[in-house]
């Protein structure tokens, strides 16, 4: 099998418009939640959520463009667009042997909501023409690889909050067997909508924390009460090693290892043992190393951050040979299927800058909850492999194990 390594990385999301930004406020603690401004949220029972403010997409499409493409298109361009000039890719790569493998877990929610009420109150022939291509999750790589004249093969993942980790784990697959030389990764998600956030309240998923949303998401703290939706995306260009060294690019990273599973338990309440497979699967094929670091899926959610604890006491063998974890949804939100993509990011940055991220908002001690998770602030640690996790819902389950690149 081939060896991929990492060469660019881009991210946008609450607390940055870009990956230098954005990882420098993460490691502040900066927090990005607000109440909702993209609509008015007064008679919902969530009223906040961690948005990309003040995001221009026309400085990235053009204008007539803009109109074609839903929110999470914009942004997985602009992160996109981030990744591609920091793995300084040019026109002499050949673009028939680089393609792109995306991720969303919900596509274009706002432009089906929106493009619902105009047939149900203007009739069918007032539906945009612009809204099914605009909304498929899949137009992400379609956008992007005519933006970037990427014509390798062009995948999709669309499995919940464990997409944007399962297009990694794809676009590596398809670099190992040699289907391509580089692969772009992306992955983006927007659905802070009346719908989106309406029907995950509905489920009792969403934190009602709204008149102290910067203290929302808060995982693995005891007085958790549910995920704070965010947006954003995440993206990586993937490359196989010896295609890099011959360009002579950086590289961030060696992925190593990566484990999927199946919970095959209930469509939203996930399992201790579905997460656990798929973390003994990604250190199998990593070779068992010993983990510096792990960035935790950590949703804020009372079941998700007991299950996925237990299941790396389980990993690791107890309490005490577990590694620092962190969960930096208390900065940005939960992405969604952005969220592996952007957290493998972070993963890298951390890996690269030689330190790891804190868990904000970590309060109130959990029995259940009792790792170090990095409650401090942000910790200098010398770090060679870092594991980072994503499950989703229907039971989906995705890690991935990056190692320090050396000659």
């Amino acid at each position: 099998m081939k060896r991929v390594v990492i060469t660019g990385l881009g991210m946008i999301n609450a607390v940055g418009h870009n990956k230098e930004e954005s990882f420098e406020n993460i490691l502040k603690g900066e927090c990005g939640v607000d109440r909702i401004s993209l609509f008015d949220p007064s008679n919902f029972a969530a009223q906040i959520a961690a948005e990309v403010k003040d995001f221009d997409p026309t400085t990235i499409m053009d204008k007539k463009e803009v109109k074609k493409a839903d929110r999470f298109i914009h942004l997985g361009i602009k992160a996109a667009k981030e990744a591609m000039e920091d793995a300084k890719i040019d026109d002499s790569v050949d673009r028939e042997r680089f393609g792109i493998s995306c991720a969303s877990g919900i596509g274009g929610l706002p432009s089906i909501e929106n493009n619902s009420l105009i047939c149900a109150t203007k009739g069918p022939r007032r539906i945009s023409p612009f809204f099914i291509p605009g909304a498929l999750a899949n137009m992400l790589g379609g956008f992007i690889s005519i933006y970037e004249n990427l014509k390798g093969p062009n995948l999709g993942s669309v499995t919940a909050c464990a997409a944007g980790t399962h297009a990694i784990t794809e676009a590596a697959k398809t670099i190992m067997v040699g289907g391509a030389d580089r692969m772009l990764v992306v992955g983006a998600e927007s659905a802070i909508c009346p719908v989106g956030i309406g029907g995950f309240a509905s489920m009792k998923a969403l934190s009602t924390r709204n008149d102290e949303p910067k203290k929302a998401s808060r995982p693995f703290d005891a007085n958790r009460d549910g995920f704070v939706m965010g947006e954003g995306a995440g993206a990586l260009v993937l490359e196989e090693l010896e295609s890099a060294k011959k360009r002579g690019a950086k590289i961030y990273a060696e992925l190593v290892g990566f484990g999927e599973s199946g919970d095959a338990n209930h469509i939203t309440t996930p399992t201790t043992d579905g997460p656990l497979r798929a973390m003994k699967a990604a250190m199998s094929m990593a070779g068992n190393p010993k983990i510096d670091y792990v960035n935790a899926h950590g949703t804020s959610t009372p079941i998700n951050d007991r299950n996925e604890t237990k299941a790396l006491k389980l990993l690791f063998g107890g309490k005490e040979n577990c590694p620092p974890v962190s969960s930096t949804k208390g900065q940005i939100g939960h992405c969604l299927g952005a969220a592996g993509s952007l957290e493998a990011v972070i993963s890298l940055m951390a890996l690269d800058r030689g330190v790891m991220p804190p868990t904000i908002n970590y309060e109130t001690f959990d029995s259940e909850c009792d790792l170090d998770y990095i409650v401090e602030g942000a910790r200098e640690a010398n770090l060679e492999y870092v594991m980072s996790n994503s499950f989703g819902f229907g039971g989906t389950n995705g890690v991935v194990i990056f190692k320090k690149y050396k000659e």
